[in-house]
């Protein structure tokens, strides 16, 4: 069969739909980029947020139309969305011949046998027990830029996530499965490794008894090939002194570490169910700037959580004013049914945290505009994502793919690089999150 997979959300999500197509191949099946020729059409979803479940139902309906024209067509929704409202799709989506959750990757070669016959399926099993599986992924074309998951679920209970819920709690993938995979990576060409979880702190606890992410990353700087090793997510109350010294020592590690703080109000954070203050939070900083000089500190936050008042707002005004963040993204809180946050009172109106969510992405973009113009004159080396008529457009180590900045620079030869090189570039000019550039 002809076959179709379209995802949306996170990295782990992209990996699951990696997954997904080297299963279906292996089984002799072809993944194609065009829907409208697809016997089976795939929408890999996320439903975290009320953002991410409507840009999901708009897919759906989107694919559910080439299905209305393609009689043969048969429309597939698997990941979040489907695992957390299995029941209510199946009922109100008569278009969709099946839902399958999160767990059933592994099965999903025998799960469209059985819908291209004629059946309709709709499955969502929790969890499997033990540590997480590893699974052959299909790579693009060019894996200069990939990323490993290391872990799967989490167990940190925050009052506002429902991924507890949805994936399962925390389930670590063994050293070996990691290192094979990231050697196969390096083999075909990564430079950049990203690691993800919904905890990369937390990693190894449920397989060696400890958090041995320190001990895994020095494990991948000795894999040639790959450059730089960039971390996502990684929880401030387990950033240890280890931890902190191996970025610090480590040249392959990036200078820059993604930690979502969500607020720094002590009253906010204790609703949130954080295991931390702001004091514990602002030391972590100090210390992952005075021990690491120059490293870029991403976070994200909420506004309007249940009982942030003005007072806890104006906190985290002044905080995100103090620290200067390079990079920093806001939400606006989503009243997510199944948690615990949803029942609380005191519930924020939507137009205030609107104002709240603008008063801190305005403050944001003159703290990032002043951060990049620092950066002018100095060389930095990029690593280009896209080749445009006129120049190259890349990141330096201090931005992910898709999320932060991007340098765009022009080179003594437009047509002397390609997608994954890493260039030497000498930064011209700043603009609120990007650069320009030109190379060194």
């Amino acid at each position: 069969m002809k076959i179709n997979i379209q995802t949306l959300g996170c990295m782990k999500n992209i990996n699951d739909s990696q997954e997904a197509a080297a299963t279906l191949e292996s089984f002799g099946h072809k993944i194609i980029d065009n829907p409208i020729d697809a016997d089976i059409i795939i929408v890999n979803t996320c439903g975290f947020i009320d953002d991410a479940k409507r840009e999901s139902i708009d897919r759906i309906l989107s694919m559910a139309n080439i299905k209305e024209t393609n009689k043969k067509t048969k429309l597939v929704v698997s990941g979040c969305l489907s695992q957390r409202y299995v029941e209510e799709l199946t009922e109100e989506m008569p278009e969709v011949d099946c839902f399958v959750g999160v767990n059933e990757y592994e099965k999903l070669p025998q799960i469209l046998e059985r819908v291209y016959d004629g059946e309709r399926i709709s499955i969502a099993r929790s969890y499997d027990h033990g540590p997480l599986k590893y699974f052959e992924r299909k790579l693009p074309e060019n894996p200069y830029s990939m990323h490993i998951k290391i872990a799967e679920g989490c167990n940190n209970g925050c009052a506002y996530c429902i991924i507890p819920k949805i994936r399962g709690p925390f389930r670590s993938l063994p050293i070996e499965d990691i290192l094979k995979e990231a050697q196969k990576l390096a083999n075909a060409g990564c430079k950049e490794l990203v690691l993800i979880a919904q905890d990369l702190t937390y990693y190894g606890r449920d397989l060696y008894g400890d958090f041995v992410l320190p001990d895994l990353l020095r494990k991948l700087c000795k894999i040639e090939g790959i450059q730089w090793i960039r971390l996502m997510y990684c929880y401030q109350e387990r950033i240890t002194d280890e931890l902190i010294d191996v970025i610090a020592s480590e040249e392959k590690i990036c200078k820059y570490i993604d930690i979502p703080l969500q607020h720094s109000s002590d009253k906010v954070l204790k609703l949130m169910r954080r295991r931390t203050t702001e004091a514990e939070i602002q030391n972590t900083i100090d210390k992952l700037r005075e021990k690491i000089p120059g490293i870029h500190i991403r976070t994200t936050l909420i506004v309007g959580f249940p009982g942030e008042n003005e007072d806890d707002f104006n906190n985290l005004y002044d905080f995100v004013e103090s620290n200067k963040f390079d990079r920093l993204g806001v939400f606006k809180y989503s009243r997510e049914e199944g948690t615990v946050a949803a029942e609380m009172p005191d519930q924020v109106d939507e137009e205030i945290k609107e104002d709240r969510l603008d008063a801190i992405m305005n403050l944001q973009m003159g703290i990032s505009l002043q951060n990049n113009k620092e950066k002018i004159g100095r060389i930095m080396p990029v690593i280009i994502d896209e080749i445009e008529d006129d120049g190259y457009v890349g990141r330096t180590q201090y931005d992910a793919f898709e999320i932060d900045n991007s340098v765009i620079f022009t080179t003594k030869d437009k047509n002397s690089h390609k997608v994954g090189d890493i260039v030497d570039v000498r930064i011209i000019d700043a603009y609120d999150y990007d650069l320009v550039g030109e190379e060194a």
